[in-house]
């Protein structure tokens, strides 16, 4: 396959400070409850992120005798967020000692959403209430001082998500919970968005999260030449933090998204109606099974057939599905199960998704990817329309990728794709496609496979890709197996040979020393 583009290589930081954070938020941990002390935190996590982003700036326009450093529109131009002087870290820390600490950092959040309308009534403002220890809250800060956040580095990788991940996990695990809820690593965004390419048109995620698919979507936008004003941000998120957590990371990018004005269930507050995208990127709970689904029996999205009430998937597939326009495109992530599983008729709305020629795309991920769950996970591509390749007809066709093998272990227990893996996926499948300038497609033995849909209903519509692209091949200088047999039998001969030598040399020791081996 040709070279299609090419990225820098990930730098694989781990953010050290992560568990630093936890440190400090775990002293309050006596105090409130673990669902007050998130709030605290990410709090003031938000607080030193924007401040940092305004500091990097307000220090090169200082240095520019022409420029006004207090001109909020210089910060608007270059699509930095304005922070109001009371709400600048420098003067909020320089108080961290004393006692009204709380109600400071409050008059900051309030003066931010003031000078901020889009983050009207989303900031967490309860600082100064008397159960909140302000001794600890003086040393948080302190400590989230020696933090930097909103470089340009920090702000690339997405801090506040990243952030939010790591204390999801640690919460469930203080509270003795399995984390149900996923913050999607960059590098698996990073690959949806490089797979569905939004340049331009309606962009959905009914389960946005923090919003890192729309920050994705944005940089890949930039990275690419377009205009971020090309493309329509809808959204969805039913948790309320996580649902806040995203207007703050939009707003501080100066995103403008539509994810509602409150946060909402996508299956039974459906806030996008009417909505067809023209991408749908996203990442559902796994295996969710108190949806709700006993009161949506007759909804009309389920066309392929009604999903069980024990399980979510196939309701998410379906959602999505129902909000494609006709030339849509669709990437998200899904449990492993959702491949094969026939339980209460999953297999049959599977088997129906694919006759109708919905499938486009299956590829197998490695674990350890989620902060949260080591477990693996797949993505899922669908498309209204497999003439979306403008010049290959991919009718009554999936491309299966098994990239189980690919990744490398950042710290002890998370891995990430690197640039280049995501390069490597992502071009097999556009030049599957057969997109211009993505090179000729050619199936690769243990990685990718074009199968029919007479093929994939022979495994009985089960859409795992290993069952498709088969053994990795031998590489050409590999030595042909009668050879290598020899060659290691002789190897295990002589071996034996030496081992019979040690033997008689060790029996001979023991005798000069009046010991021999017992009889058997």
């Amino acid at each position: 396959m040709g070279k299609r583009r090419s990225t820098k290589k990930t730098n694989g930081a781990n953010l050290g400070f992560e568990e630093k954070l936890w440190s400090a938020a775990d002293k309050l941990r006596g105090h409130m409850d673990a669902a007050e002390y998130k709030h605290v935190v990410l709090g003031l996590v938000f607080l030193k992120y924007i401040s940092d982003a305004f500091q990097e700036l307000y220090d090169r326009l200082s240095d520019d005798e022409l420029a006004d450093p207090e001109y909020r529109d210089e910060y608007v131009a270059e699509n930095v967020f304005w922070v109001p002087k009371e709400a600048r870290w420098p003067a909020l820390q320089s108080q961290a000692k004393q006692p009204t600490i709380g109600k400071l950092i409050d008059d900051a959040l309030v003066a931010i959403e003031r000078d901020n309308p889009s983050l009207k009534g989303v900031l967490p403002k309860d600082y100064g209430r008397a159960s909140l220890d302000k001794q600890r809250l003086g040393e948080l800060i302190d400590l989230i001082g020696t933090i930097g956040l909103g470089d340009a580095e920090s702000r690339s990788q997405d801090v506040l998500g990243r952030v939010y991940e790591y204390f999801l996990g640690k919460f469930a695990n203080a509270e003795g919970k399995g984390g149900g809820e996923f913050y999607t690593p960059q590098s698996v965004v990073k690959l949806l968005v490089e797979m569905i390419e939004p340049y331009k048109g309606r962009i959905y995620d009914p389960c946005c999260g923090s919003g890192g698919m729309f920050v994705q979507s944005e940089k890949f936008v930039l990275a690419h030449g377009g205009r971020v004003g090309d493309l329509s941000i809808y959204g969805q998120e039913s948790n309320n933090t996580t649902w806040r957590l995203c207007k703050m990371n939009l707003a501080i990018r100066g995103i403008d998204g539509n994810i509602g004005a409150q946060n909402a269930d996508s299956f039974h507050k459906d806030l996008h109606q009417d909505l067809k995208a023209d991408f749908i990127l996203a990442n559902p709970p796994f295996n969710i099974s108190d949806w709700g689904g006993d009161r949506l029996r007759e909804d009309s999205r389920w066309k392929y057939g009604t999903p069980p009430t024990g399980n979510a998937n196939y309701a998410w597939v379906q959602h999505m599905v129902h909000h494609l326009a006709p030339s849509g495109i669709a990437g998200f992530v899904l449990a492993n199960g959702s491949m094969s599983s026939n339980q209460s008729g999953e297999g049959d709305i599977r088997k129906a998704l694919i006759d109708k020629d919905l499938v486009d795309c299956m590829i197998a991920l490695p674990g350890q990817l989620f902060y949260t769950t080591p477990i693996p996970v797949c993505l899922w591509f669908l498309a209204r329309s497999k003439k979306n390749g403008k010049f290959r007809d991919r009718r009554k066709e999936t491309l299966f990728i098994d990239a189980r093998k690919l990744g490398q272990l950042v710290d002890r227990t998370h891995r990430e794709l690197s640039n280049e893996e995501i390069t490597r996926i992502a071009q097999a499948y556009h030049a599957w496609r057969g997109e211009k300038d993505a090179g000729d497609y050619e199936d690769v033995a243990g990685f990718c496979k074009s199968a029919s849909t007479d093929d994939i209903a022979s495994h009985g519509h089960v859409l795992t890709p290993g069952r498709y692209v088969g053994a990795e091949a031998a590489e050409e200088d590999d030595e042909p197996f009668d050879e290598a047999m020899q060659r290691l039998t002789n190897t295990l001969a002589d071996q034996f040979a030496e081992s019979r030598k040690l033997e008689k040399r060790i029996t001979k020791n023991l005798a000069s020393l009046g010991f021999s081996p017992e009889k058997r």
